[in-house]
């Protein structure tokens, strides 16, 4: 299993932030270009288990998971959202965003994302795997959440 963990300072109040984690599809796109489609299939009052069905597109190809929410926190200057889906057989991932307020102004987003391989020949691909997505990812919501 490979693992990253990465954190920045967005110049944004953090239900700013937070809107675009915790909202819309549209919402969900901006920093999210590549998600097509974003539908809940069950929703739970205490959201922890709700499953959504997305649809993402690479390349031409437009792969289709269920994503399950794992952990959910909505207080007033902390929150988070861990999420976790199974990519086309062959990779389970999570990705939890932790949002904590520094200030009216300032958010800090912690993103931690975890990458197992489901069968031994992709295990290959962990290896040569790079934080640069995860990198490029925050930068895309700090600017995101800035504009």
């Amino acid at each position: 299993m490979k693992q990253w963990t990465k954190e920045i300072e967005i110049n944004a109040p953090i239900e700013q932030v937070w809107m675009l984690f915790d909202g819309s599809q549209e919402n969900m796109q901006k920093i999210m270009p590549q998600v097509v489609e974003h539908k809940p299939i069950k929703i739970t009052d205490e959201v922890v288990g709700s499953v959504y069905r997305q649809k993402y597109k690479e390349g031409k190809r437009i792969e289709e998971y269920d994503i399950e929410t794992l952990e959910y926190l909505n207080t007033p200057h902390k929150k988070k959202l861990k999420v976790g889906f199974t990519l086309a057989n062959m990779f389970e991932i999570t990705a939890c965003y932790e949002l904590s307020e520094i200030d009216n102004n300032k958010t800090l987003l912690k993103y931690t994302a975890t990458n197992r391989a489901l069968k031994w020949f992709v295990k290959l691909f962990l290896l040569f795997a790079s934080e640069k997505v995860i990198i490029e990812f925050l930068e895309r919501v700090k600017n995101v959440a800035e504009a």
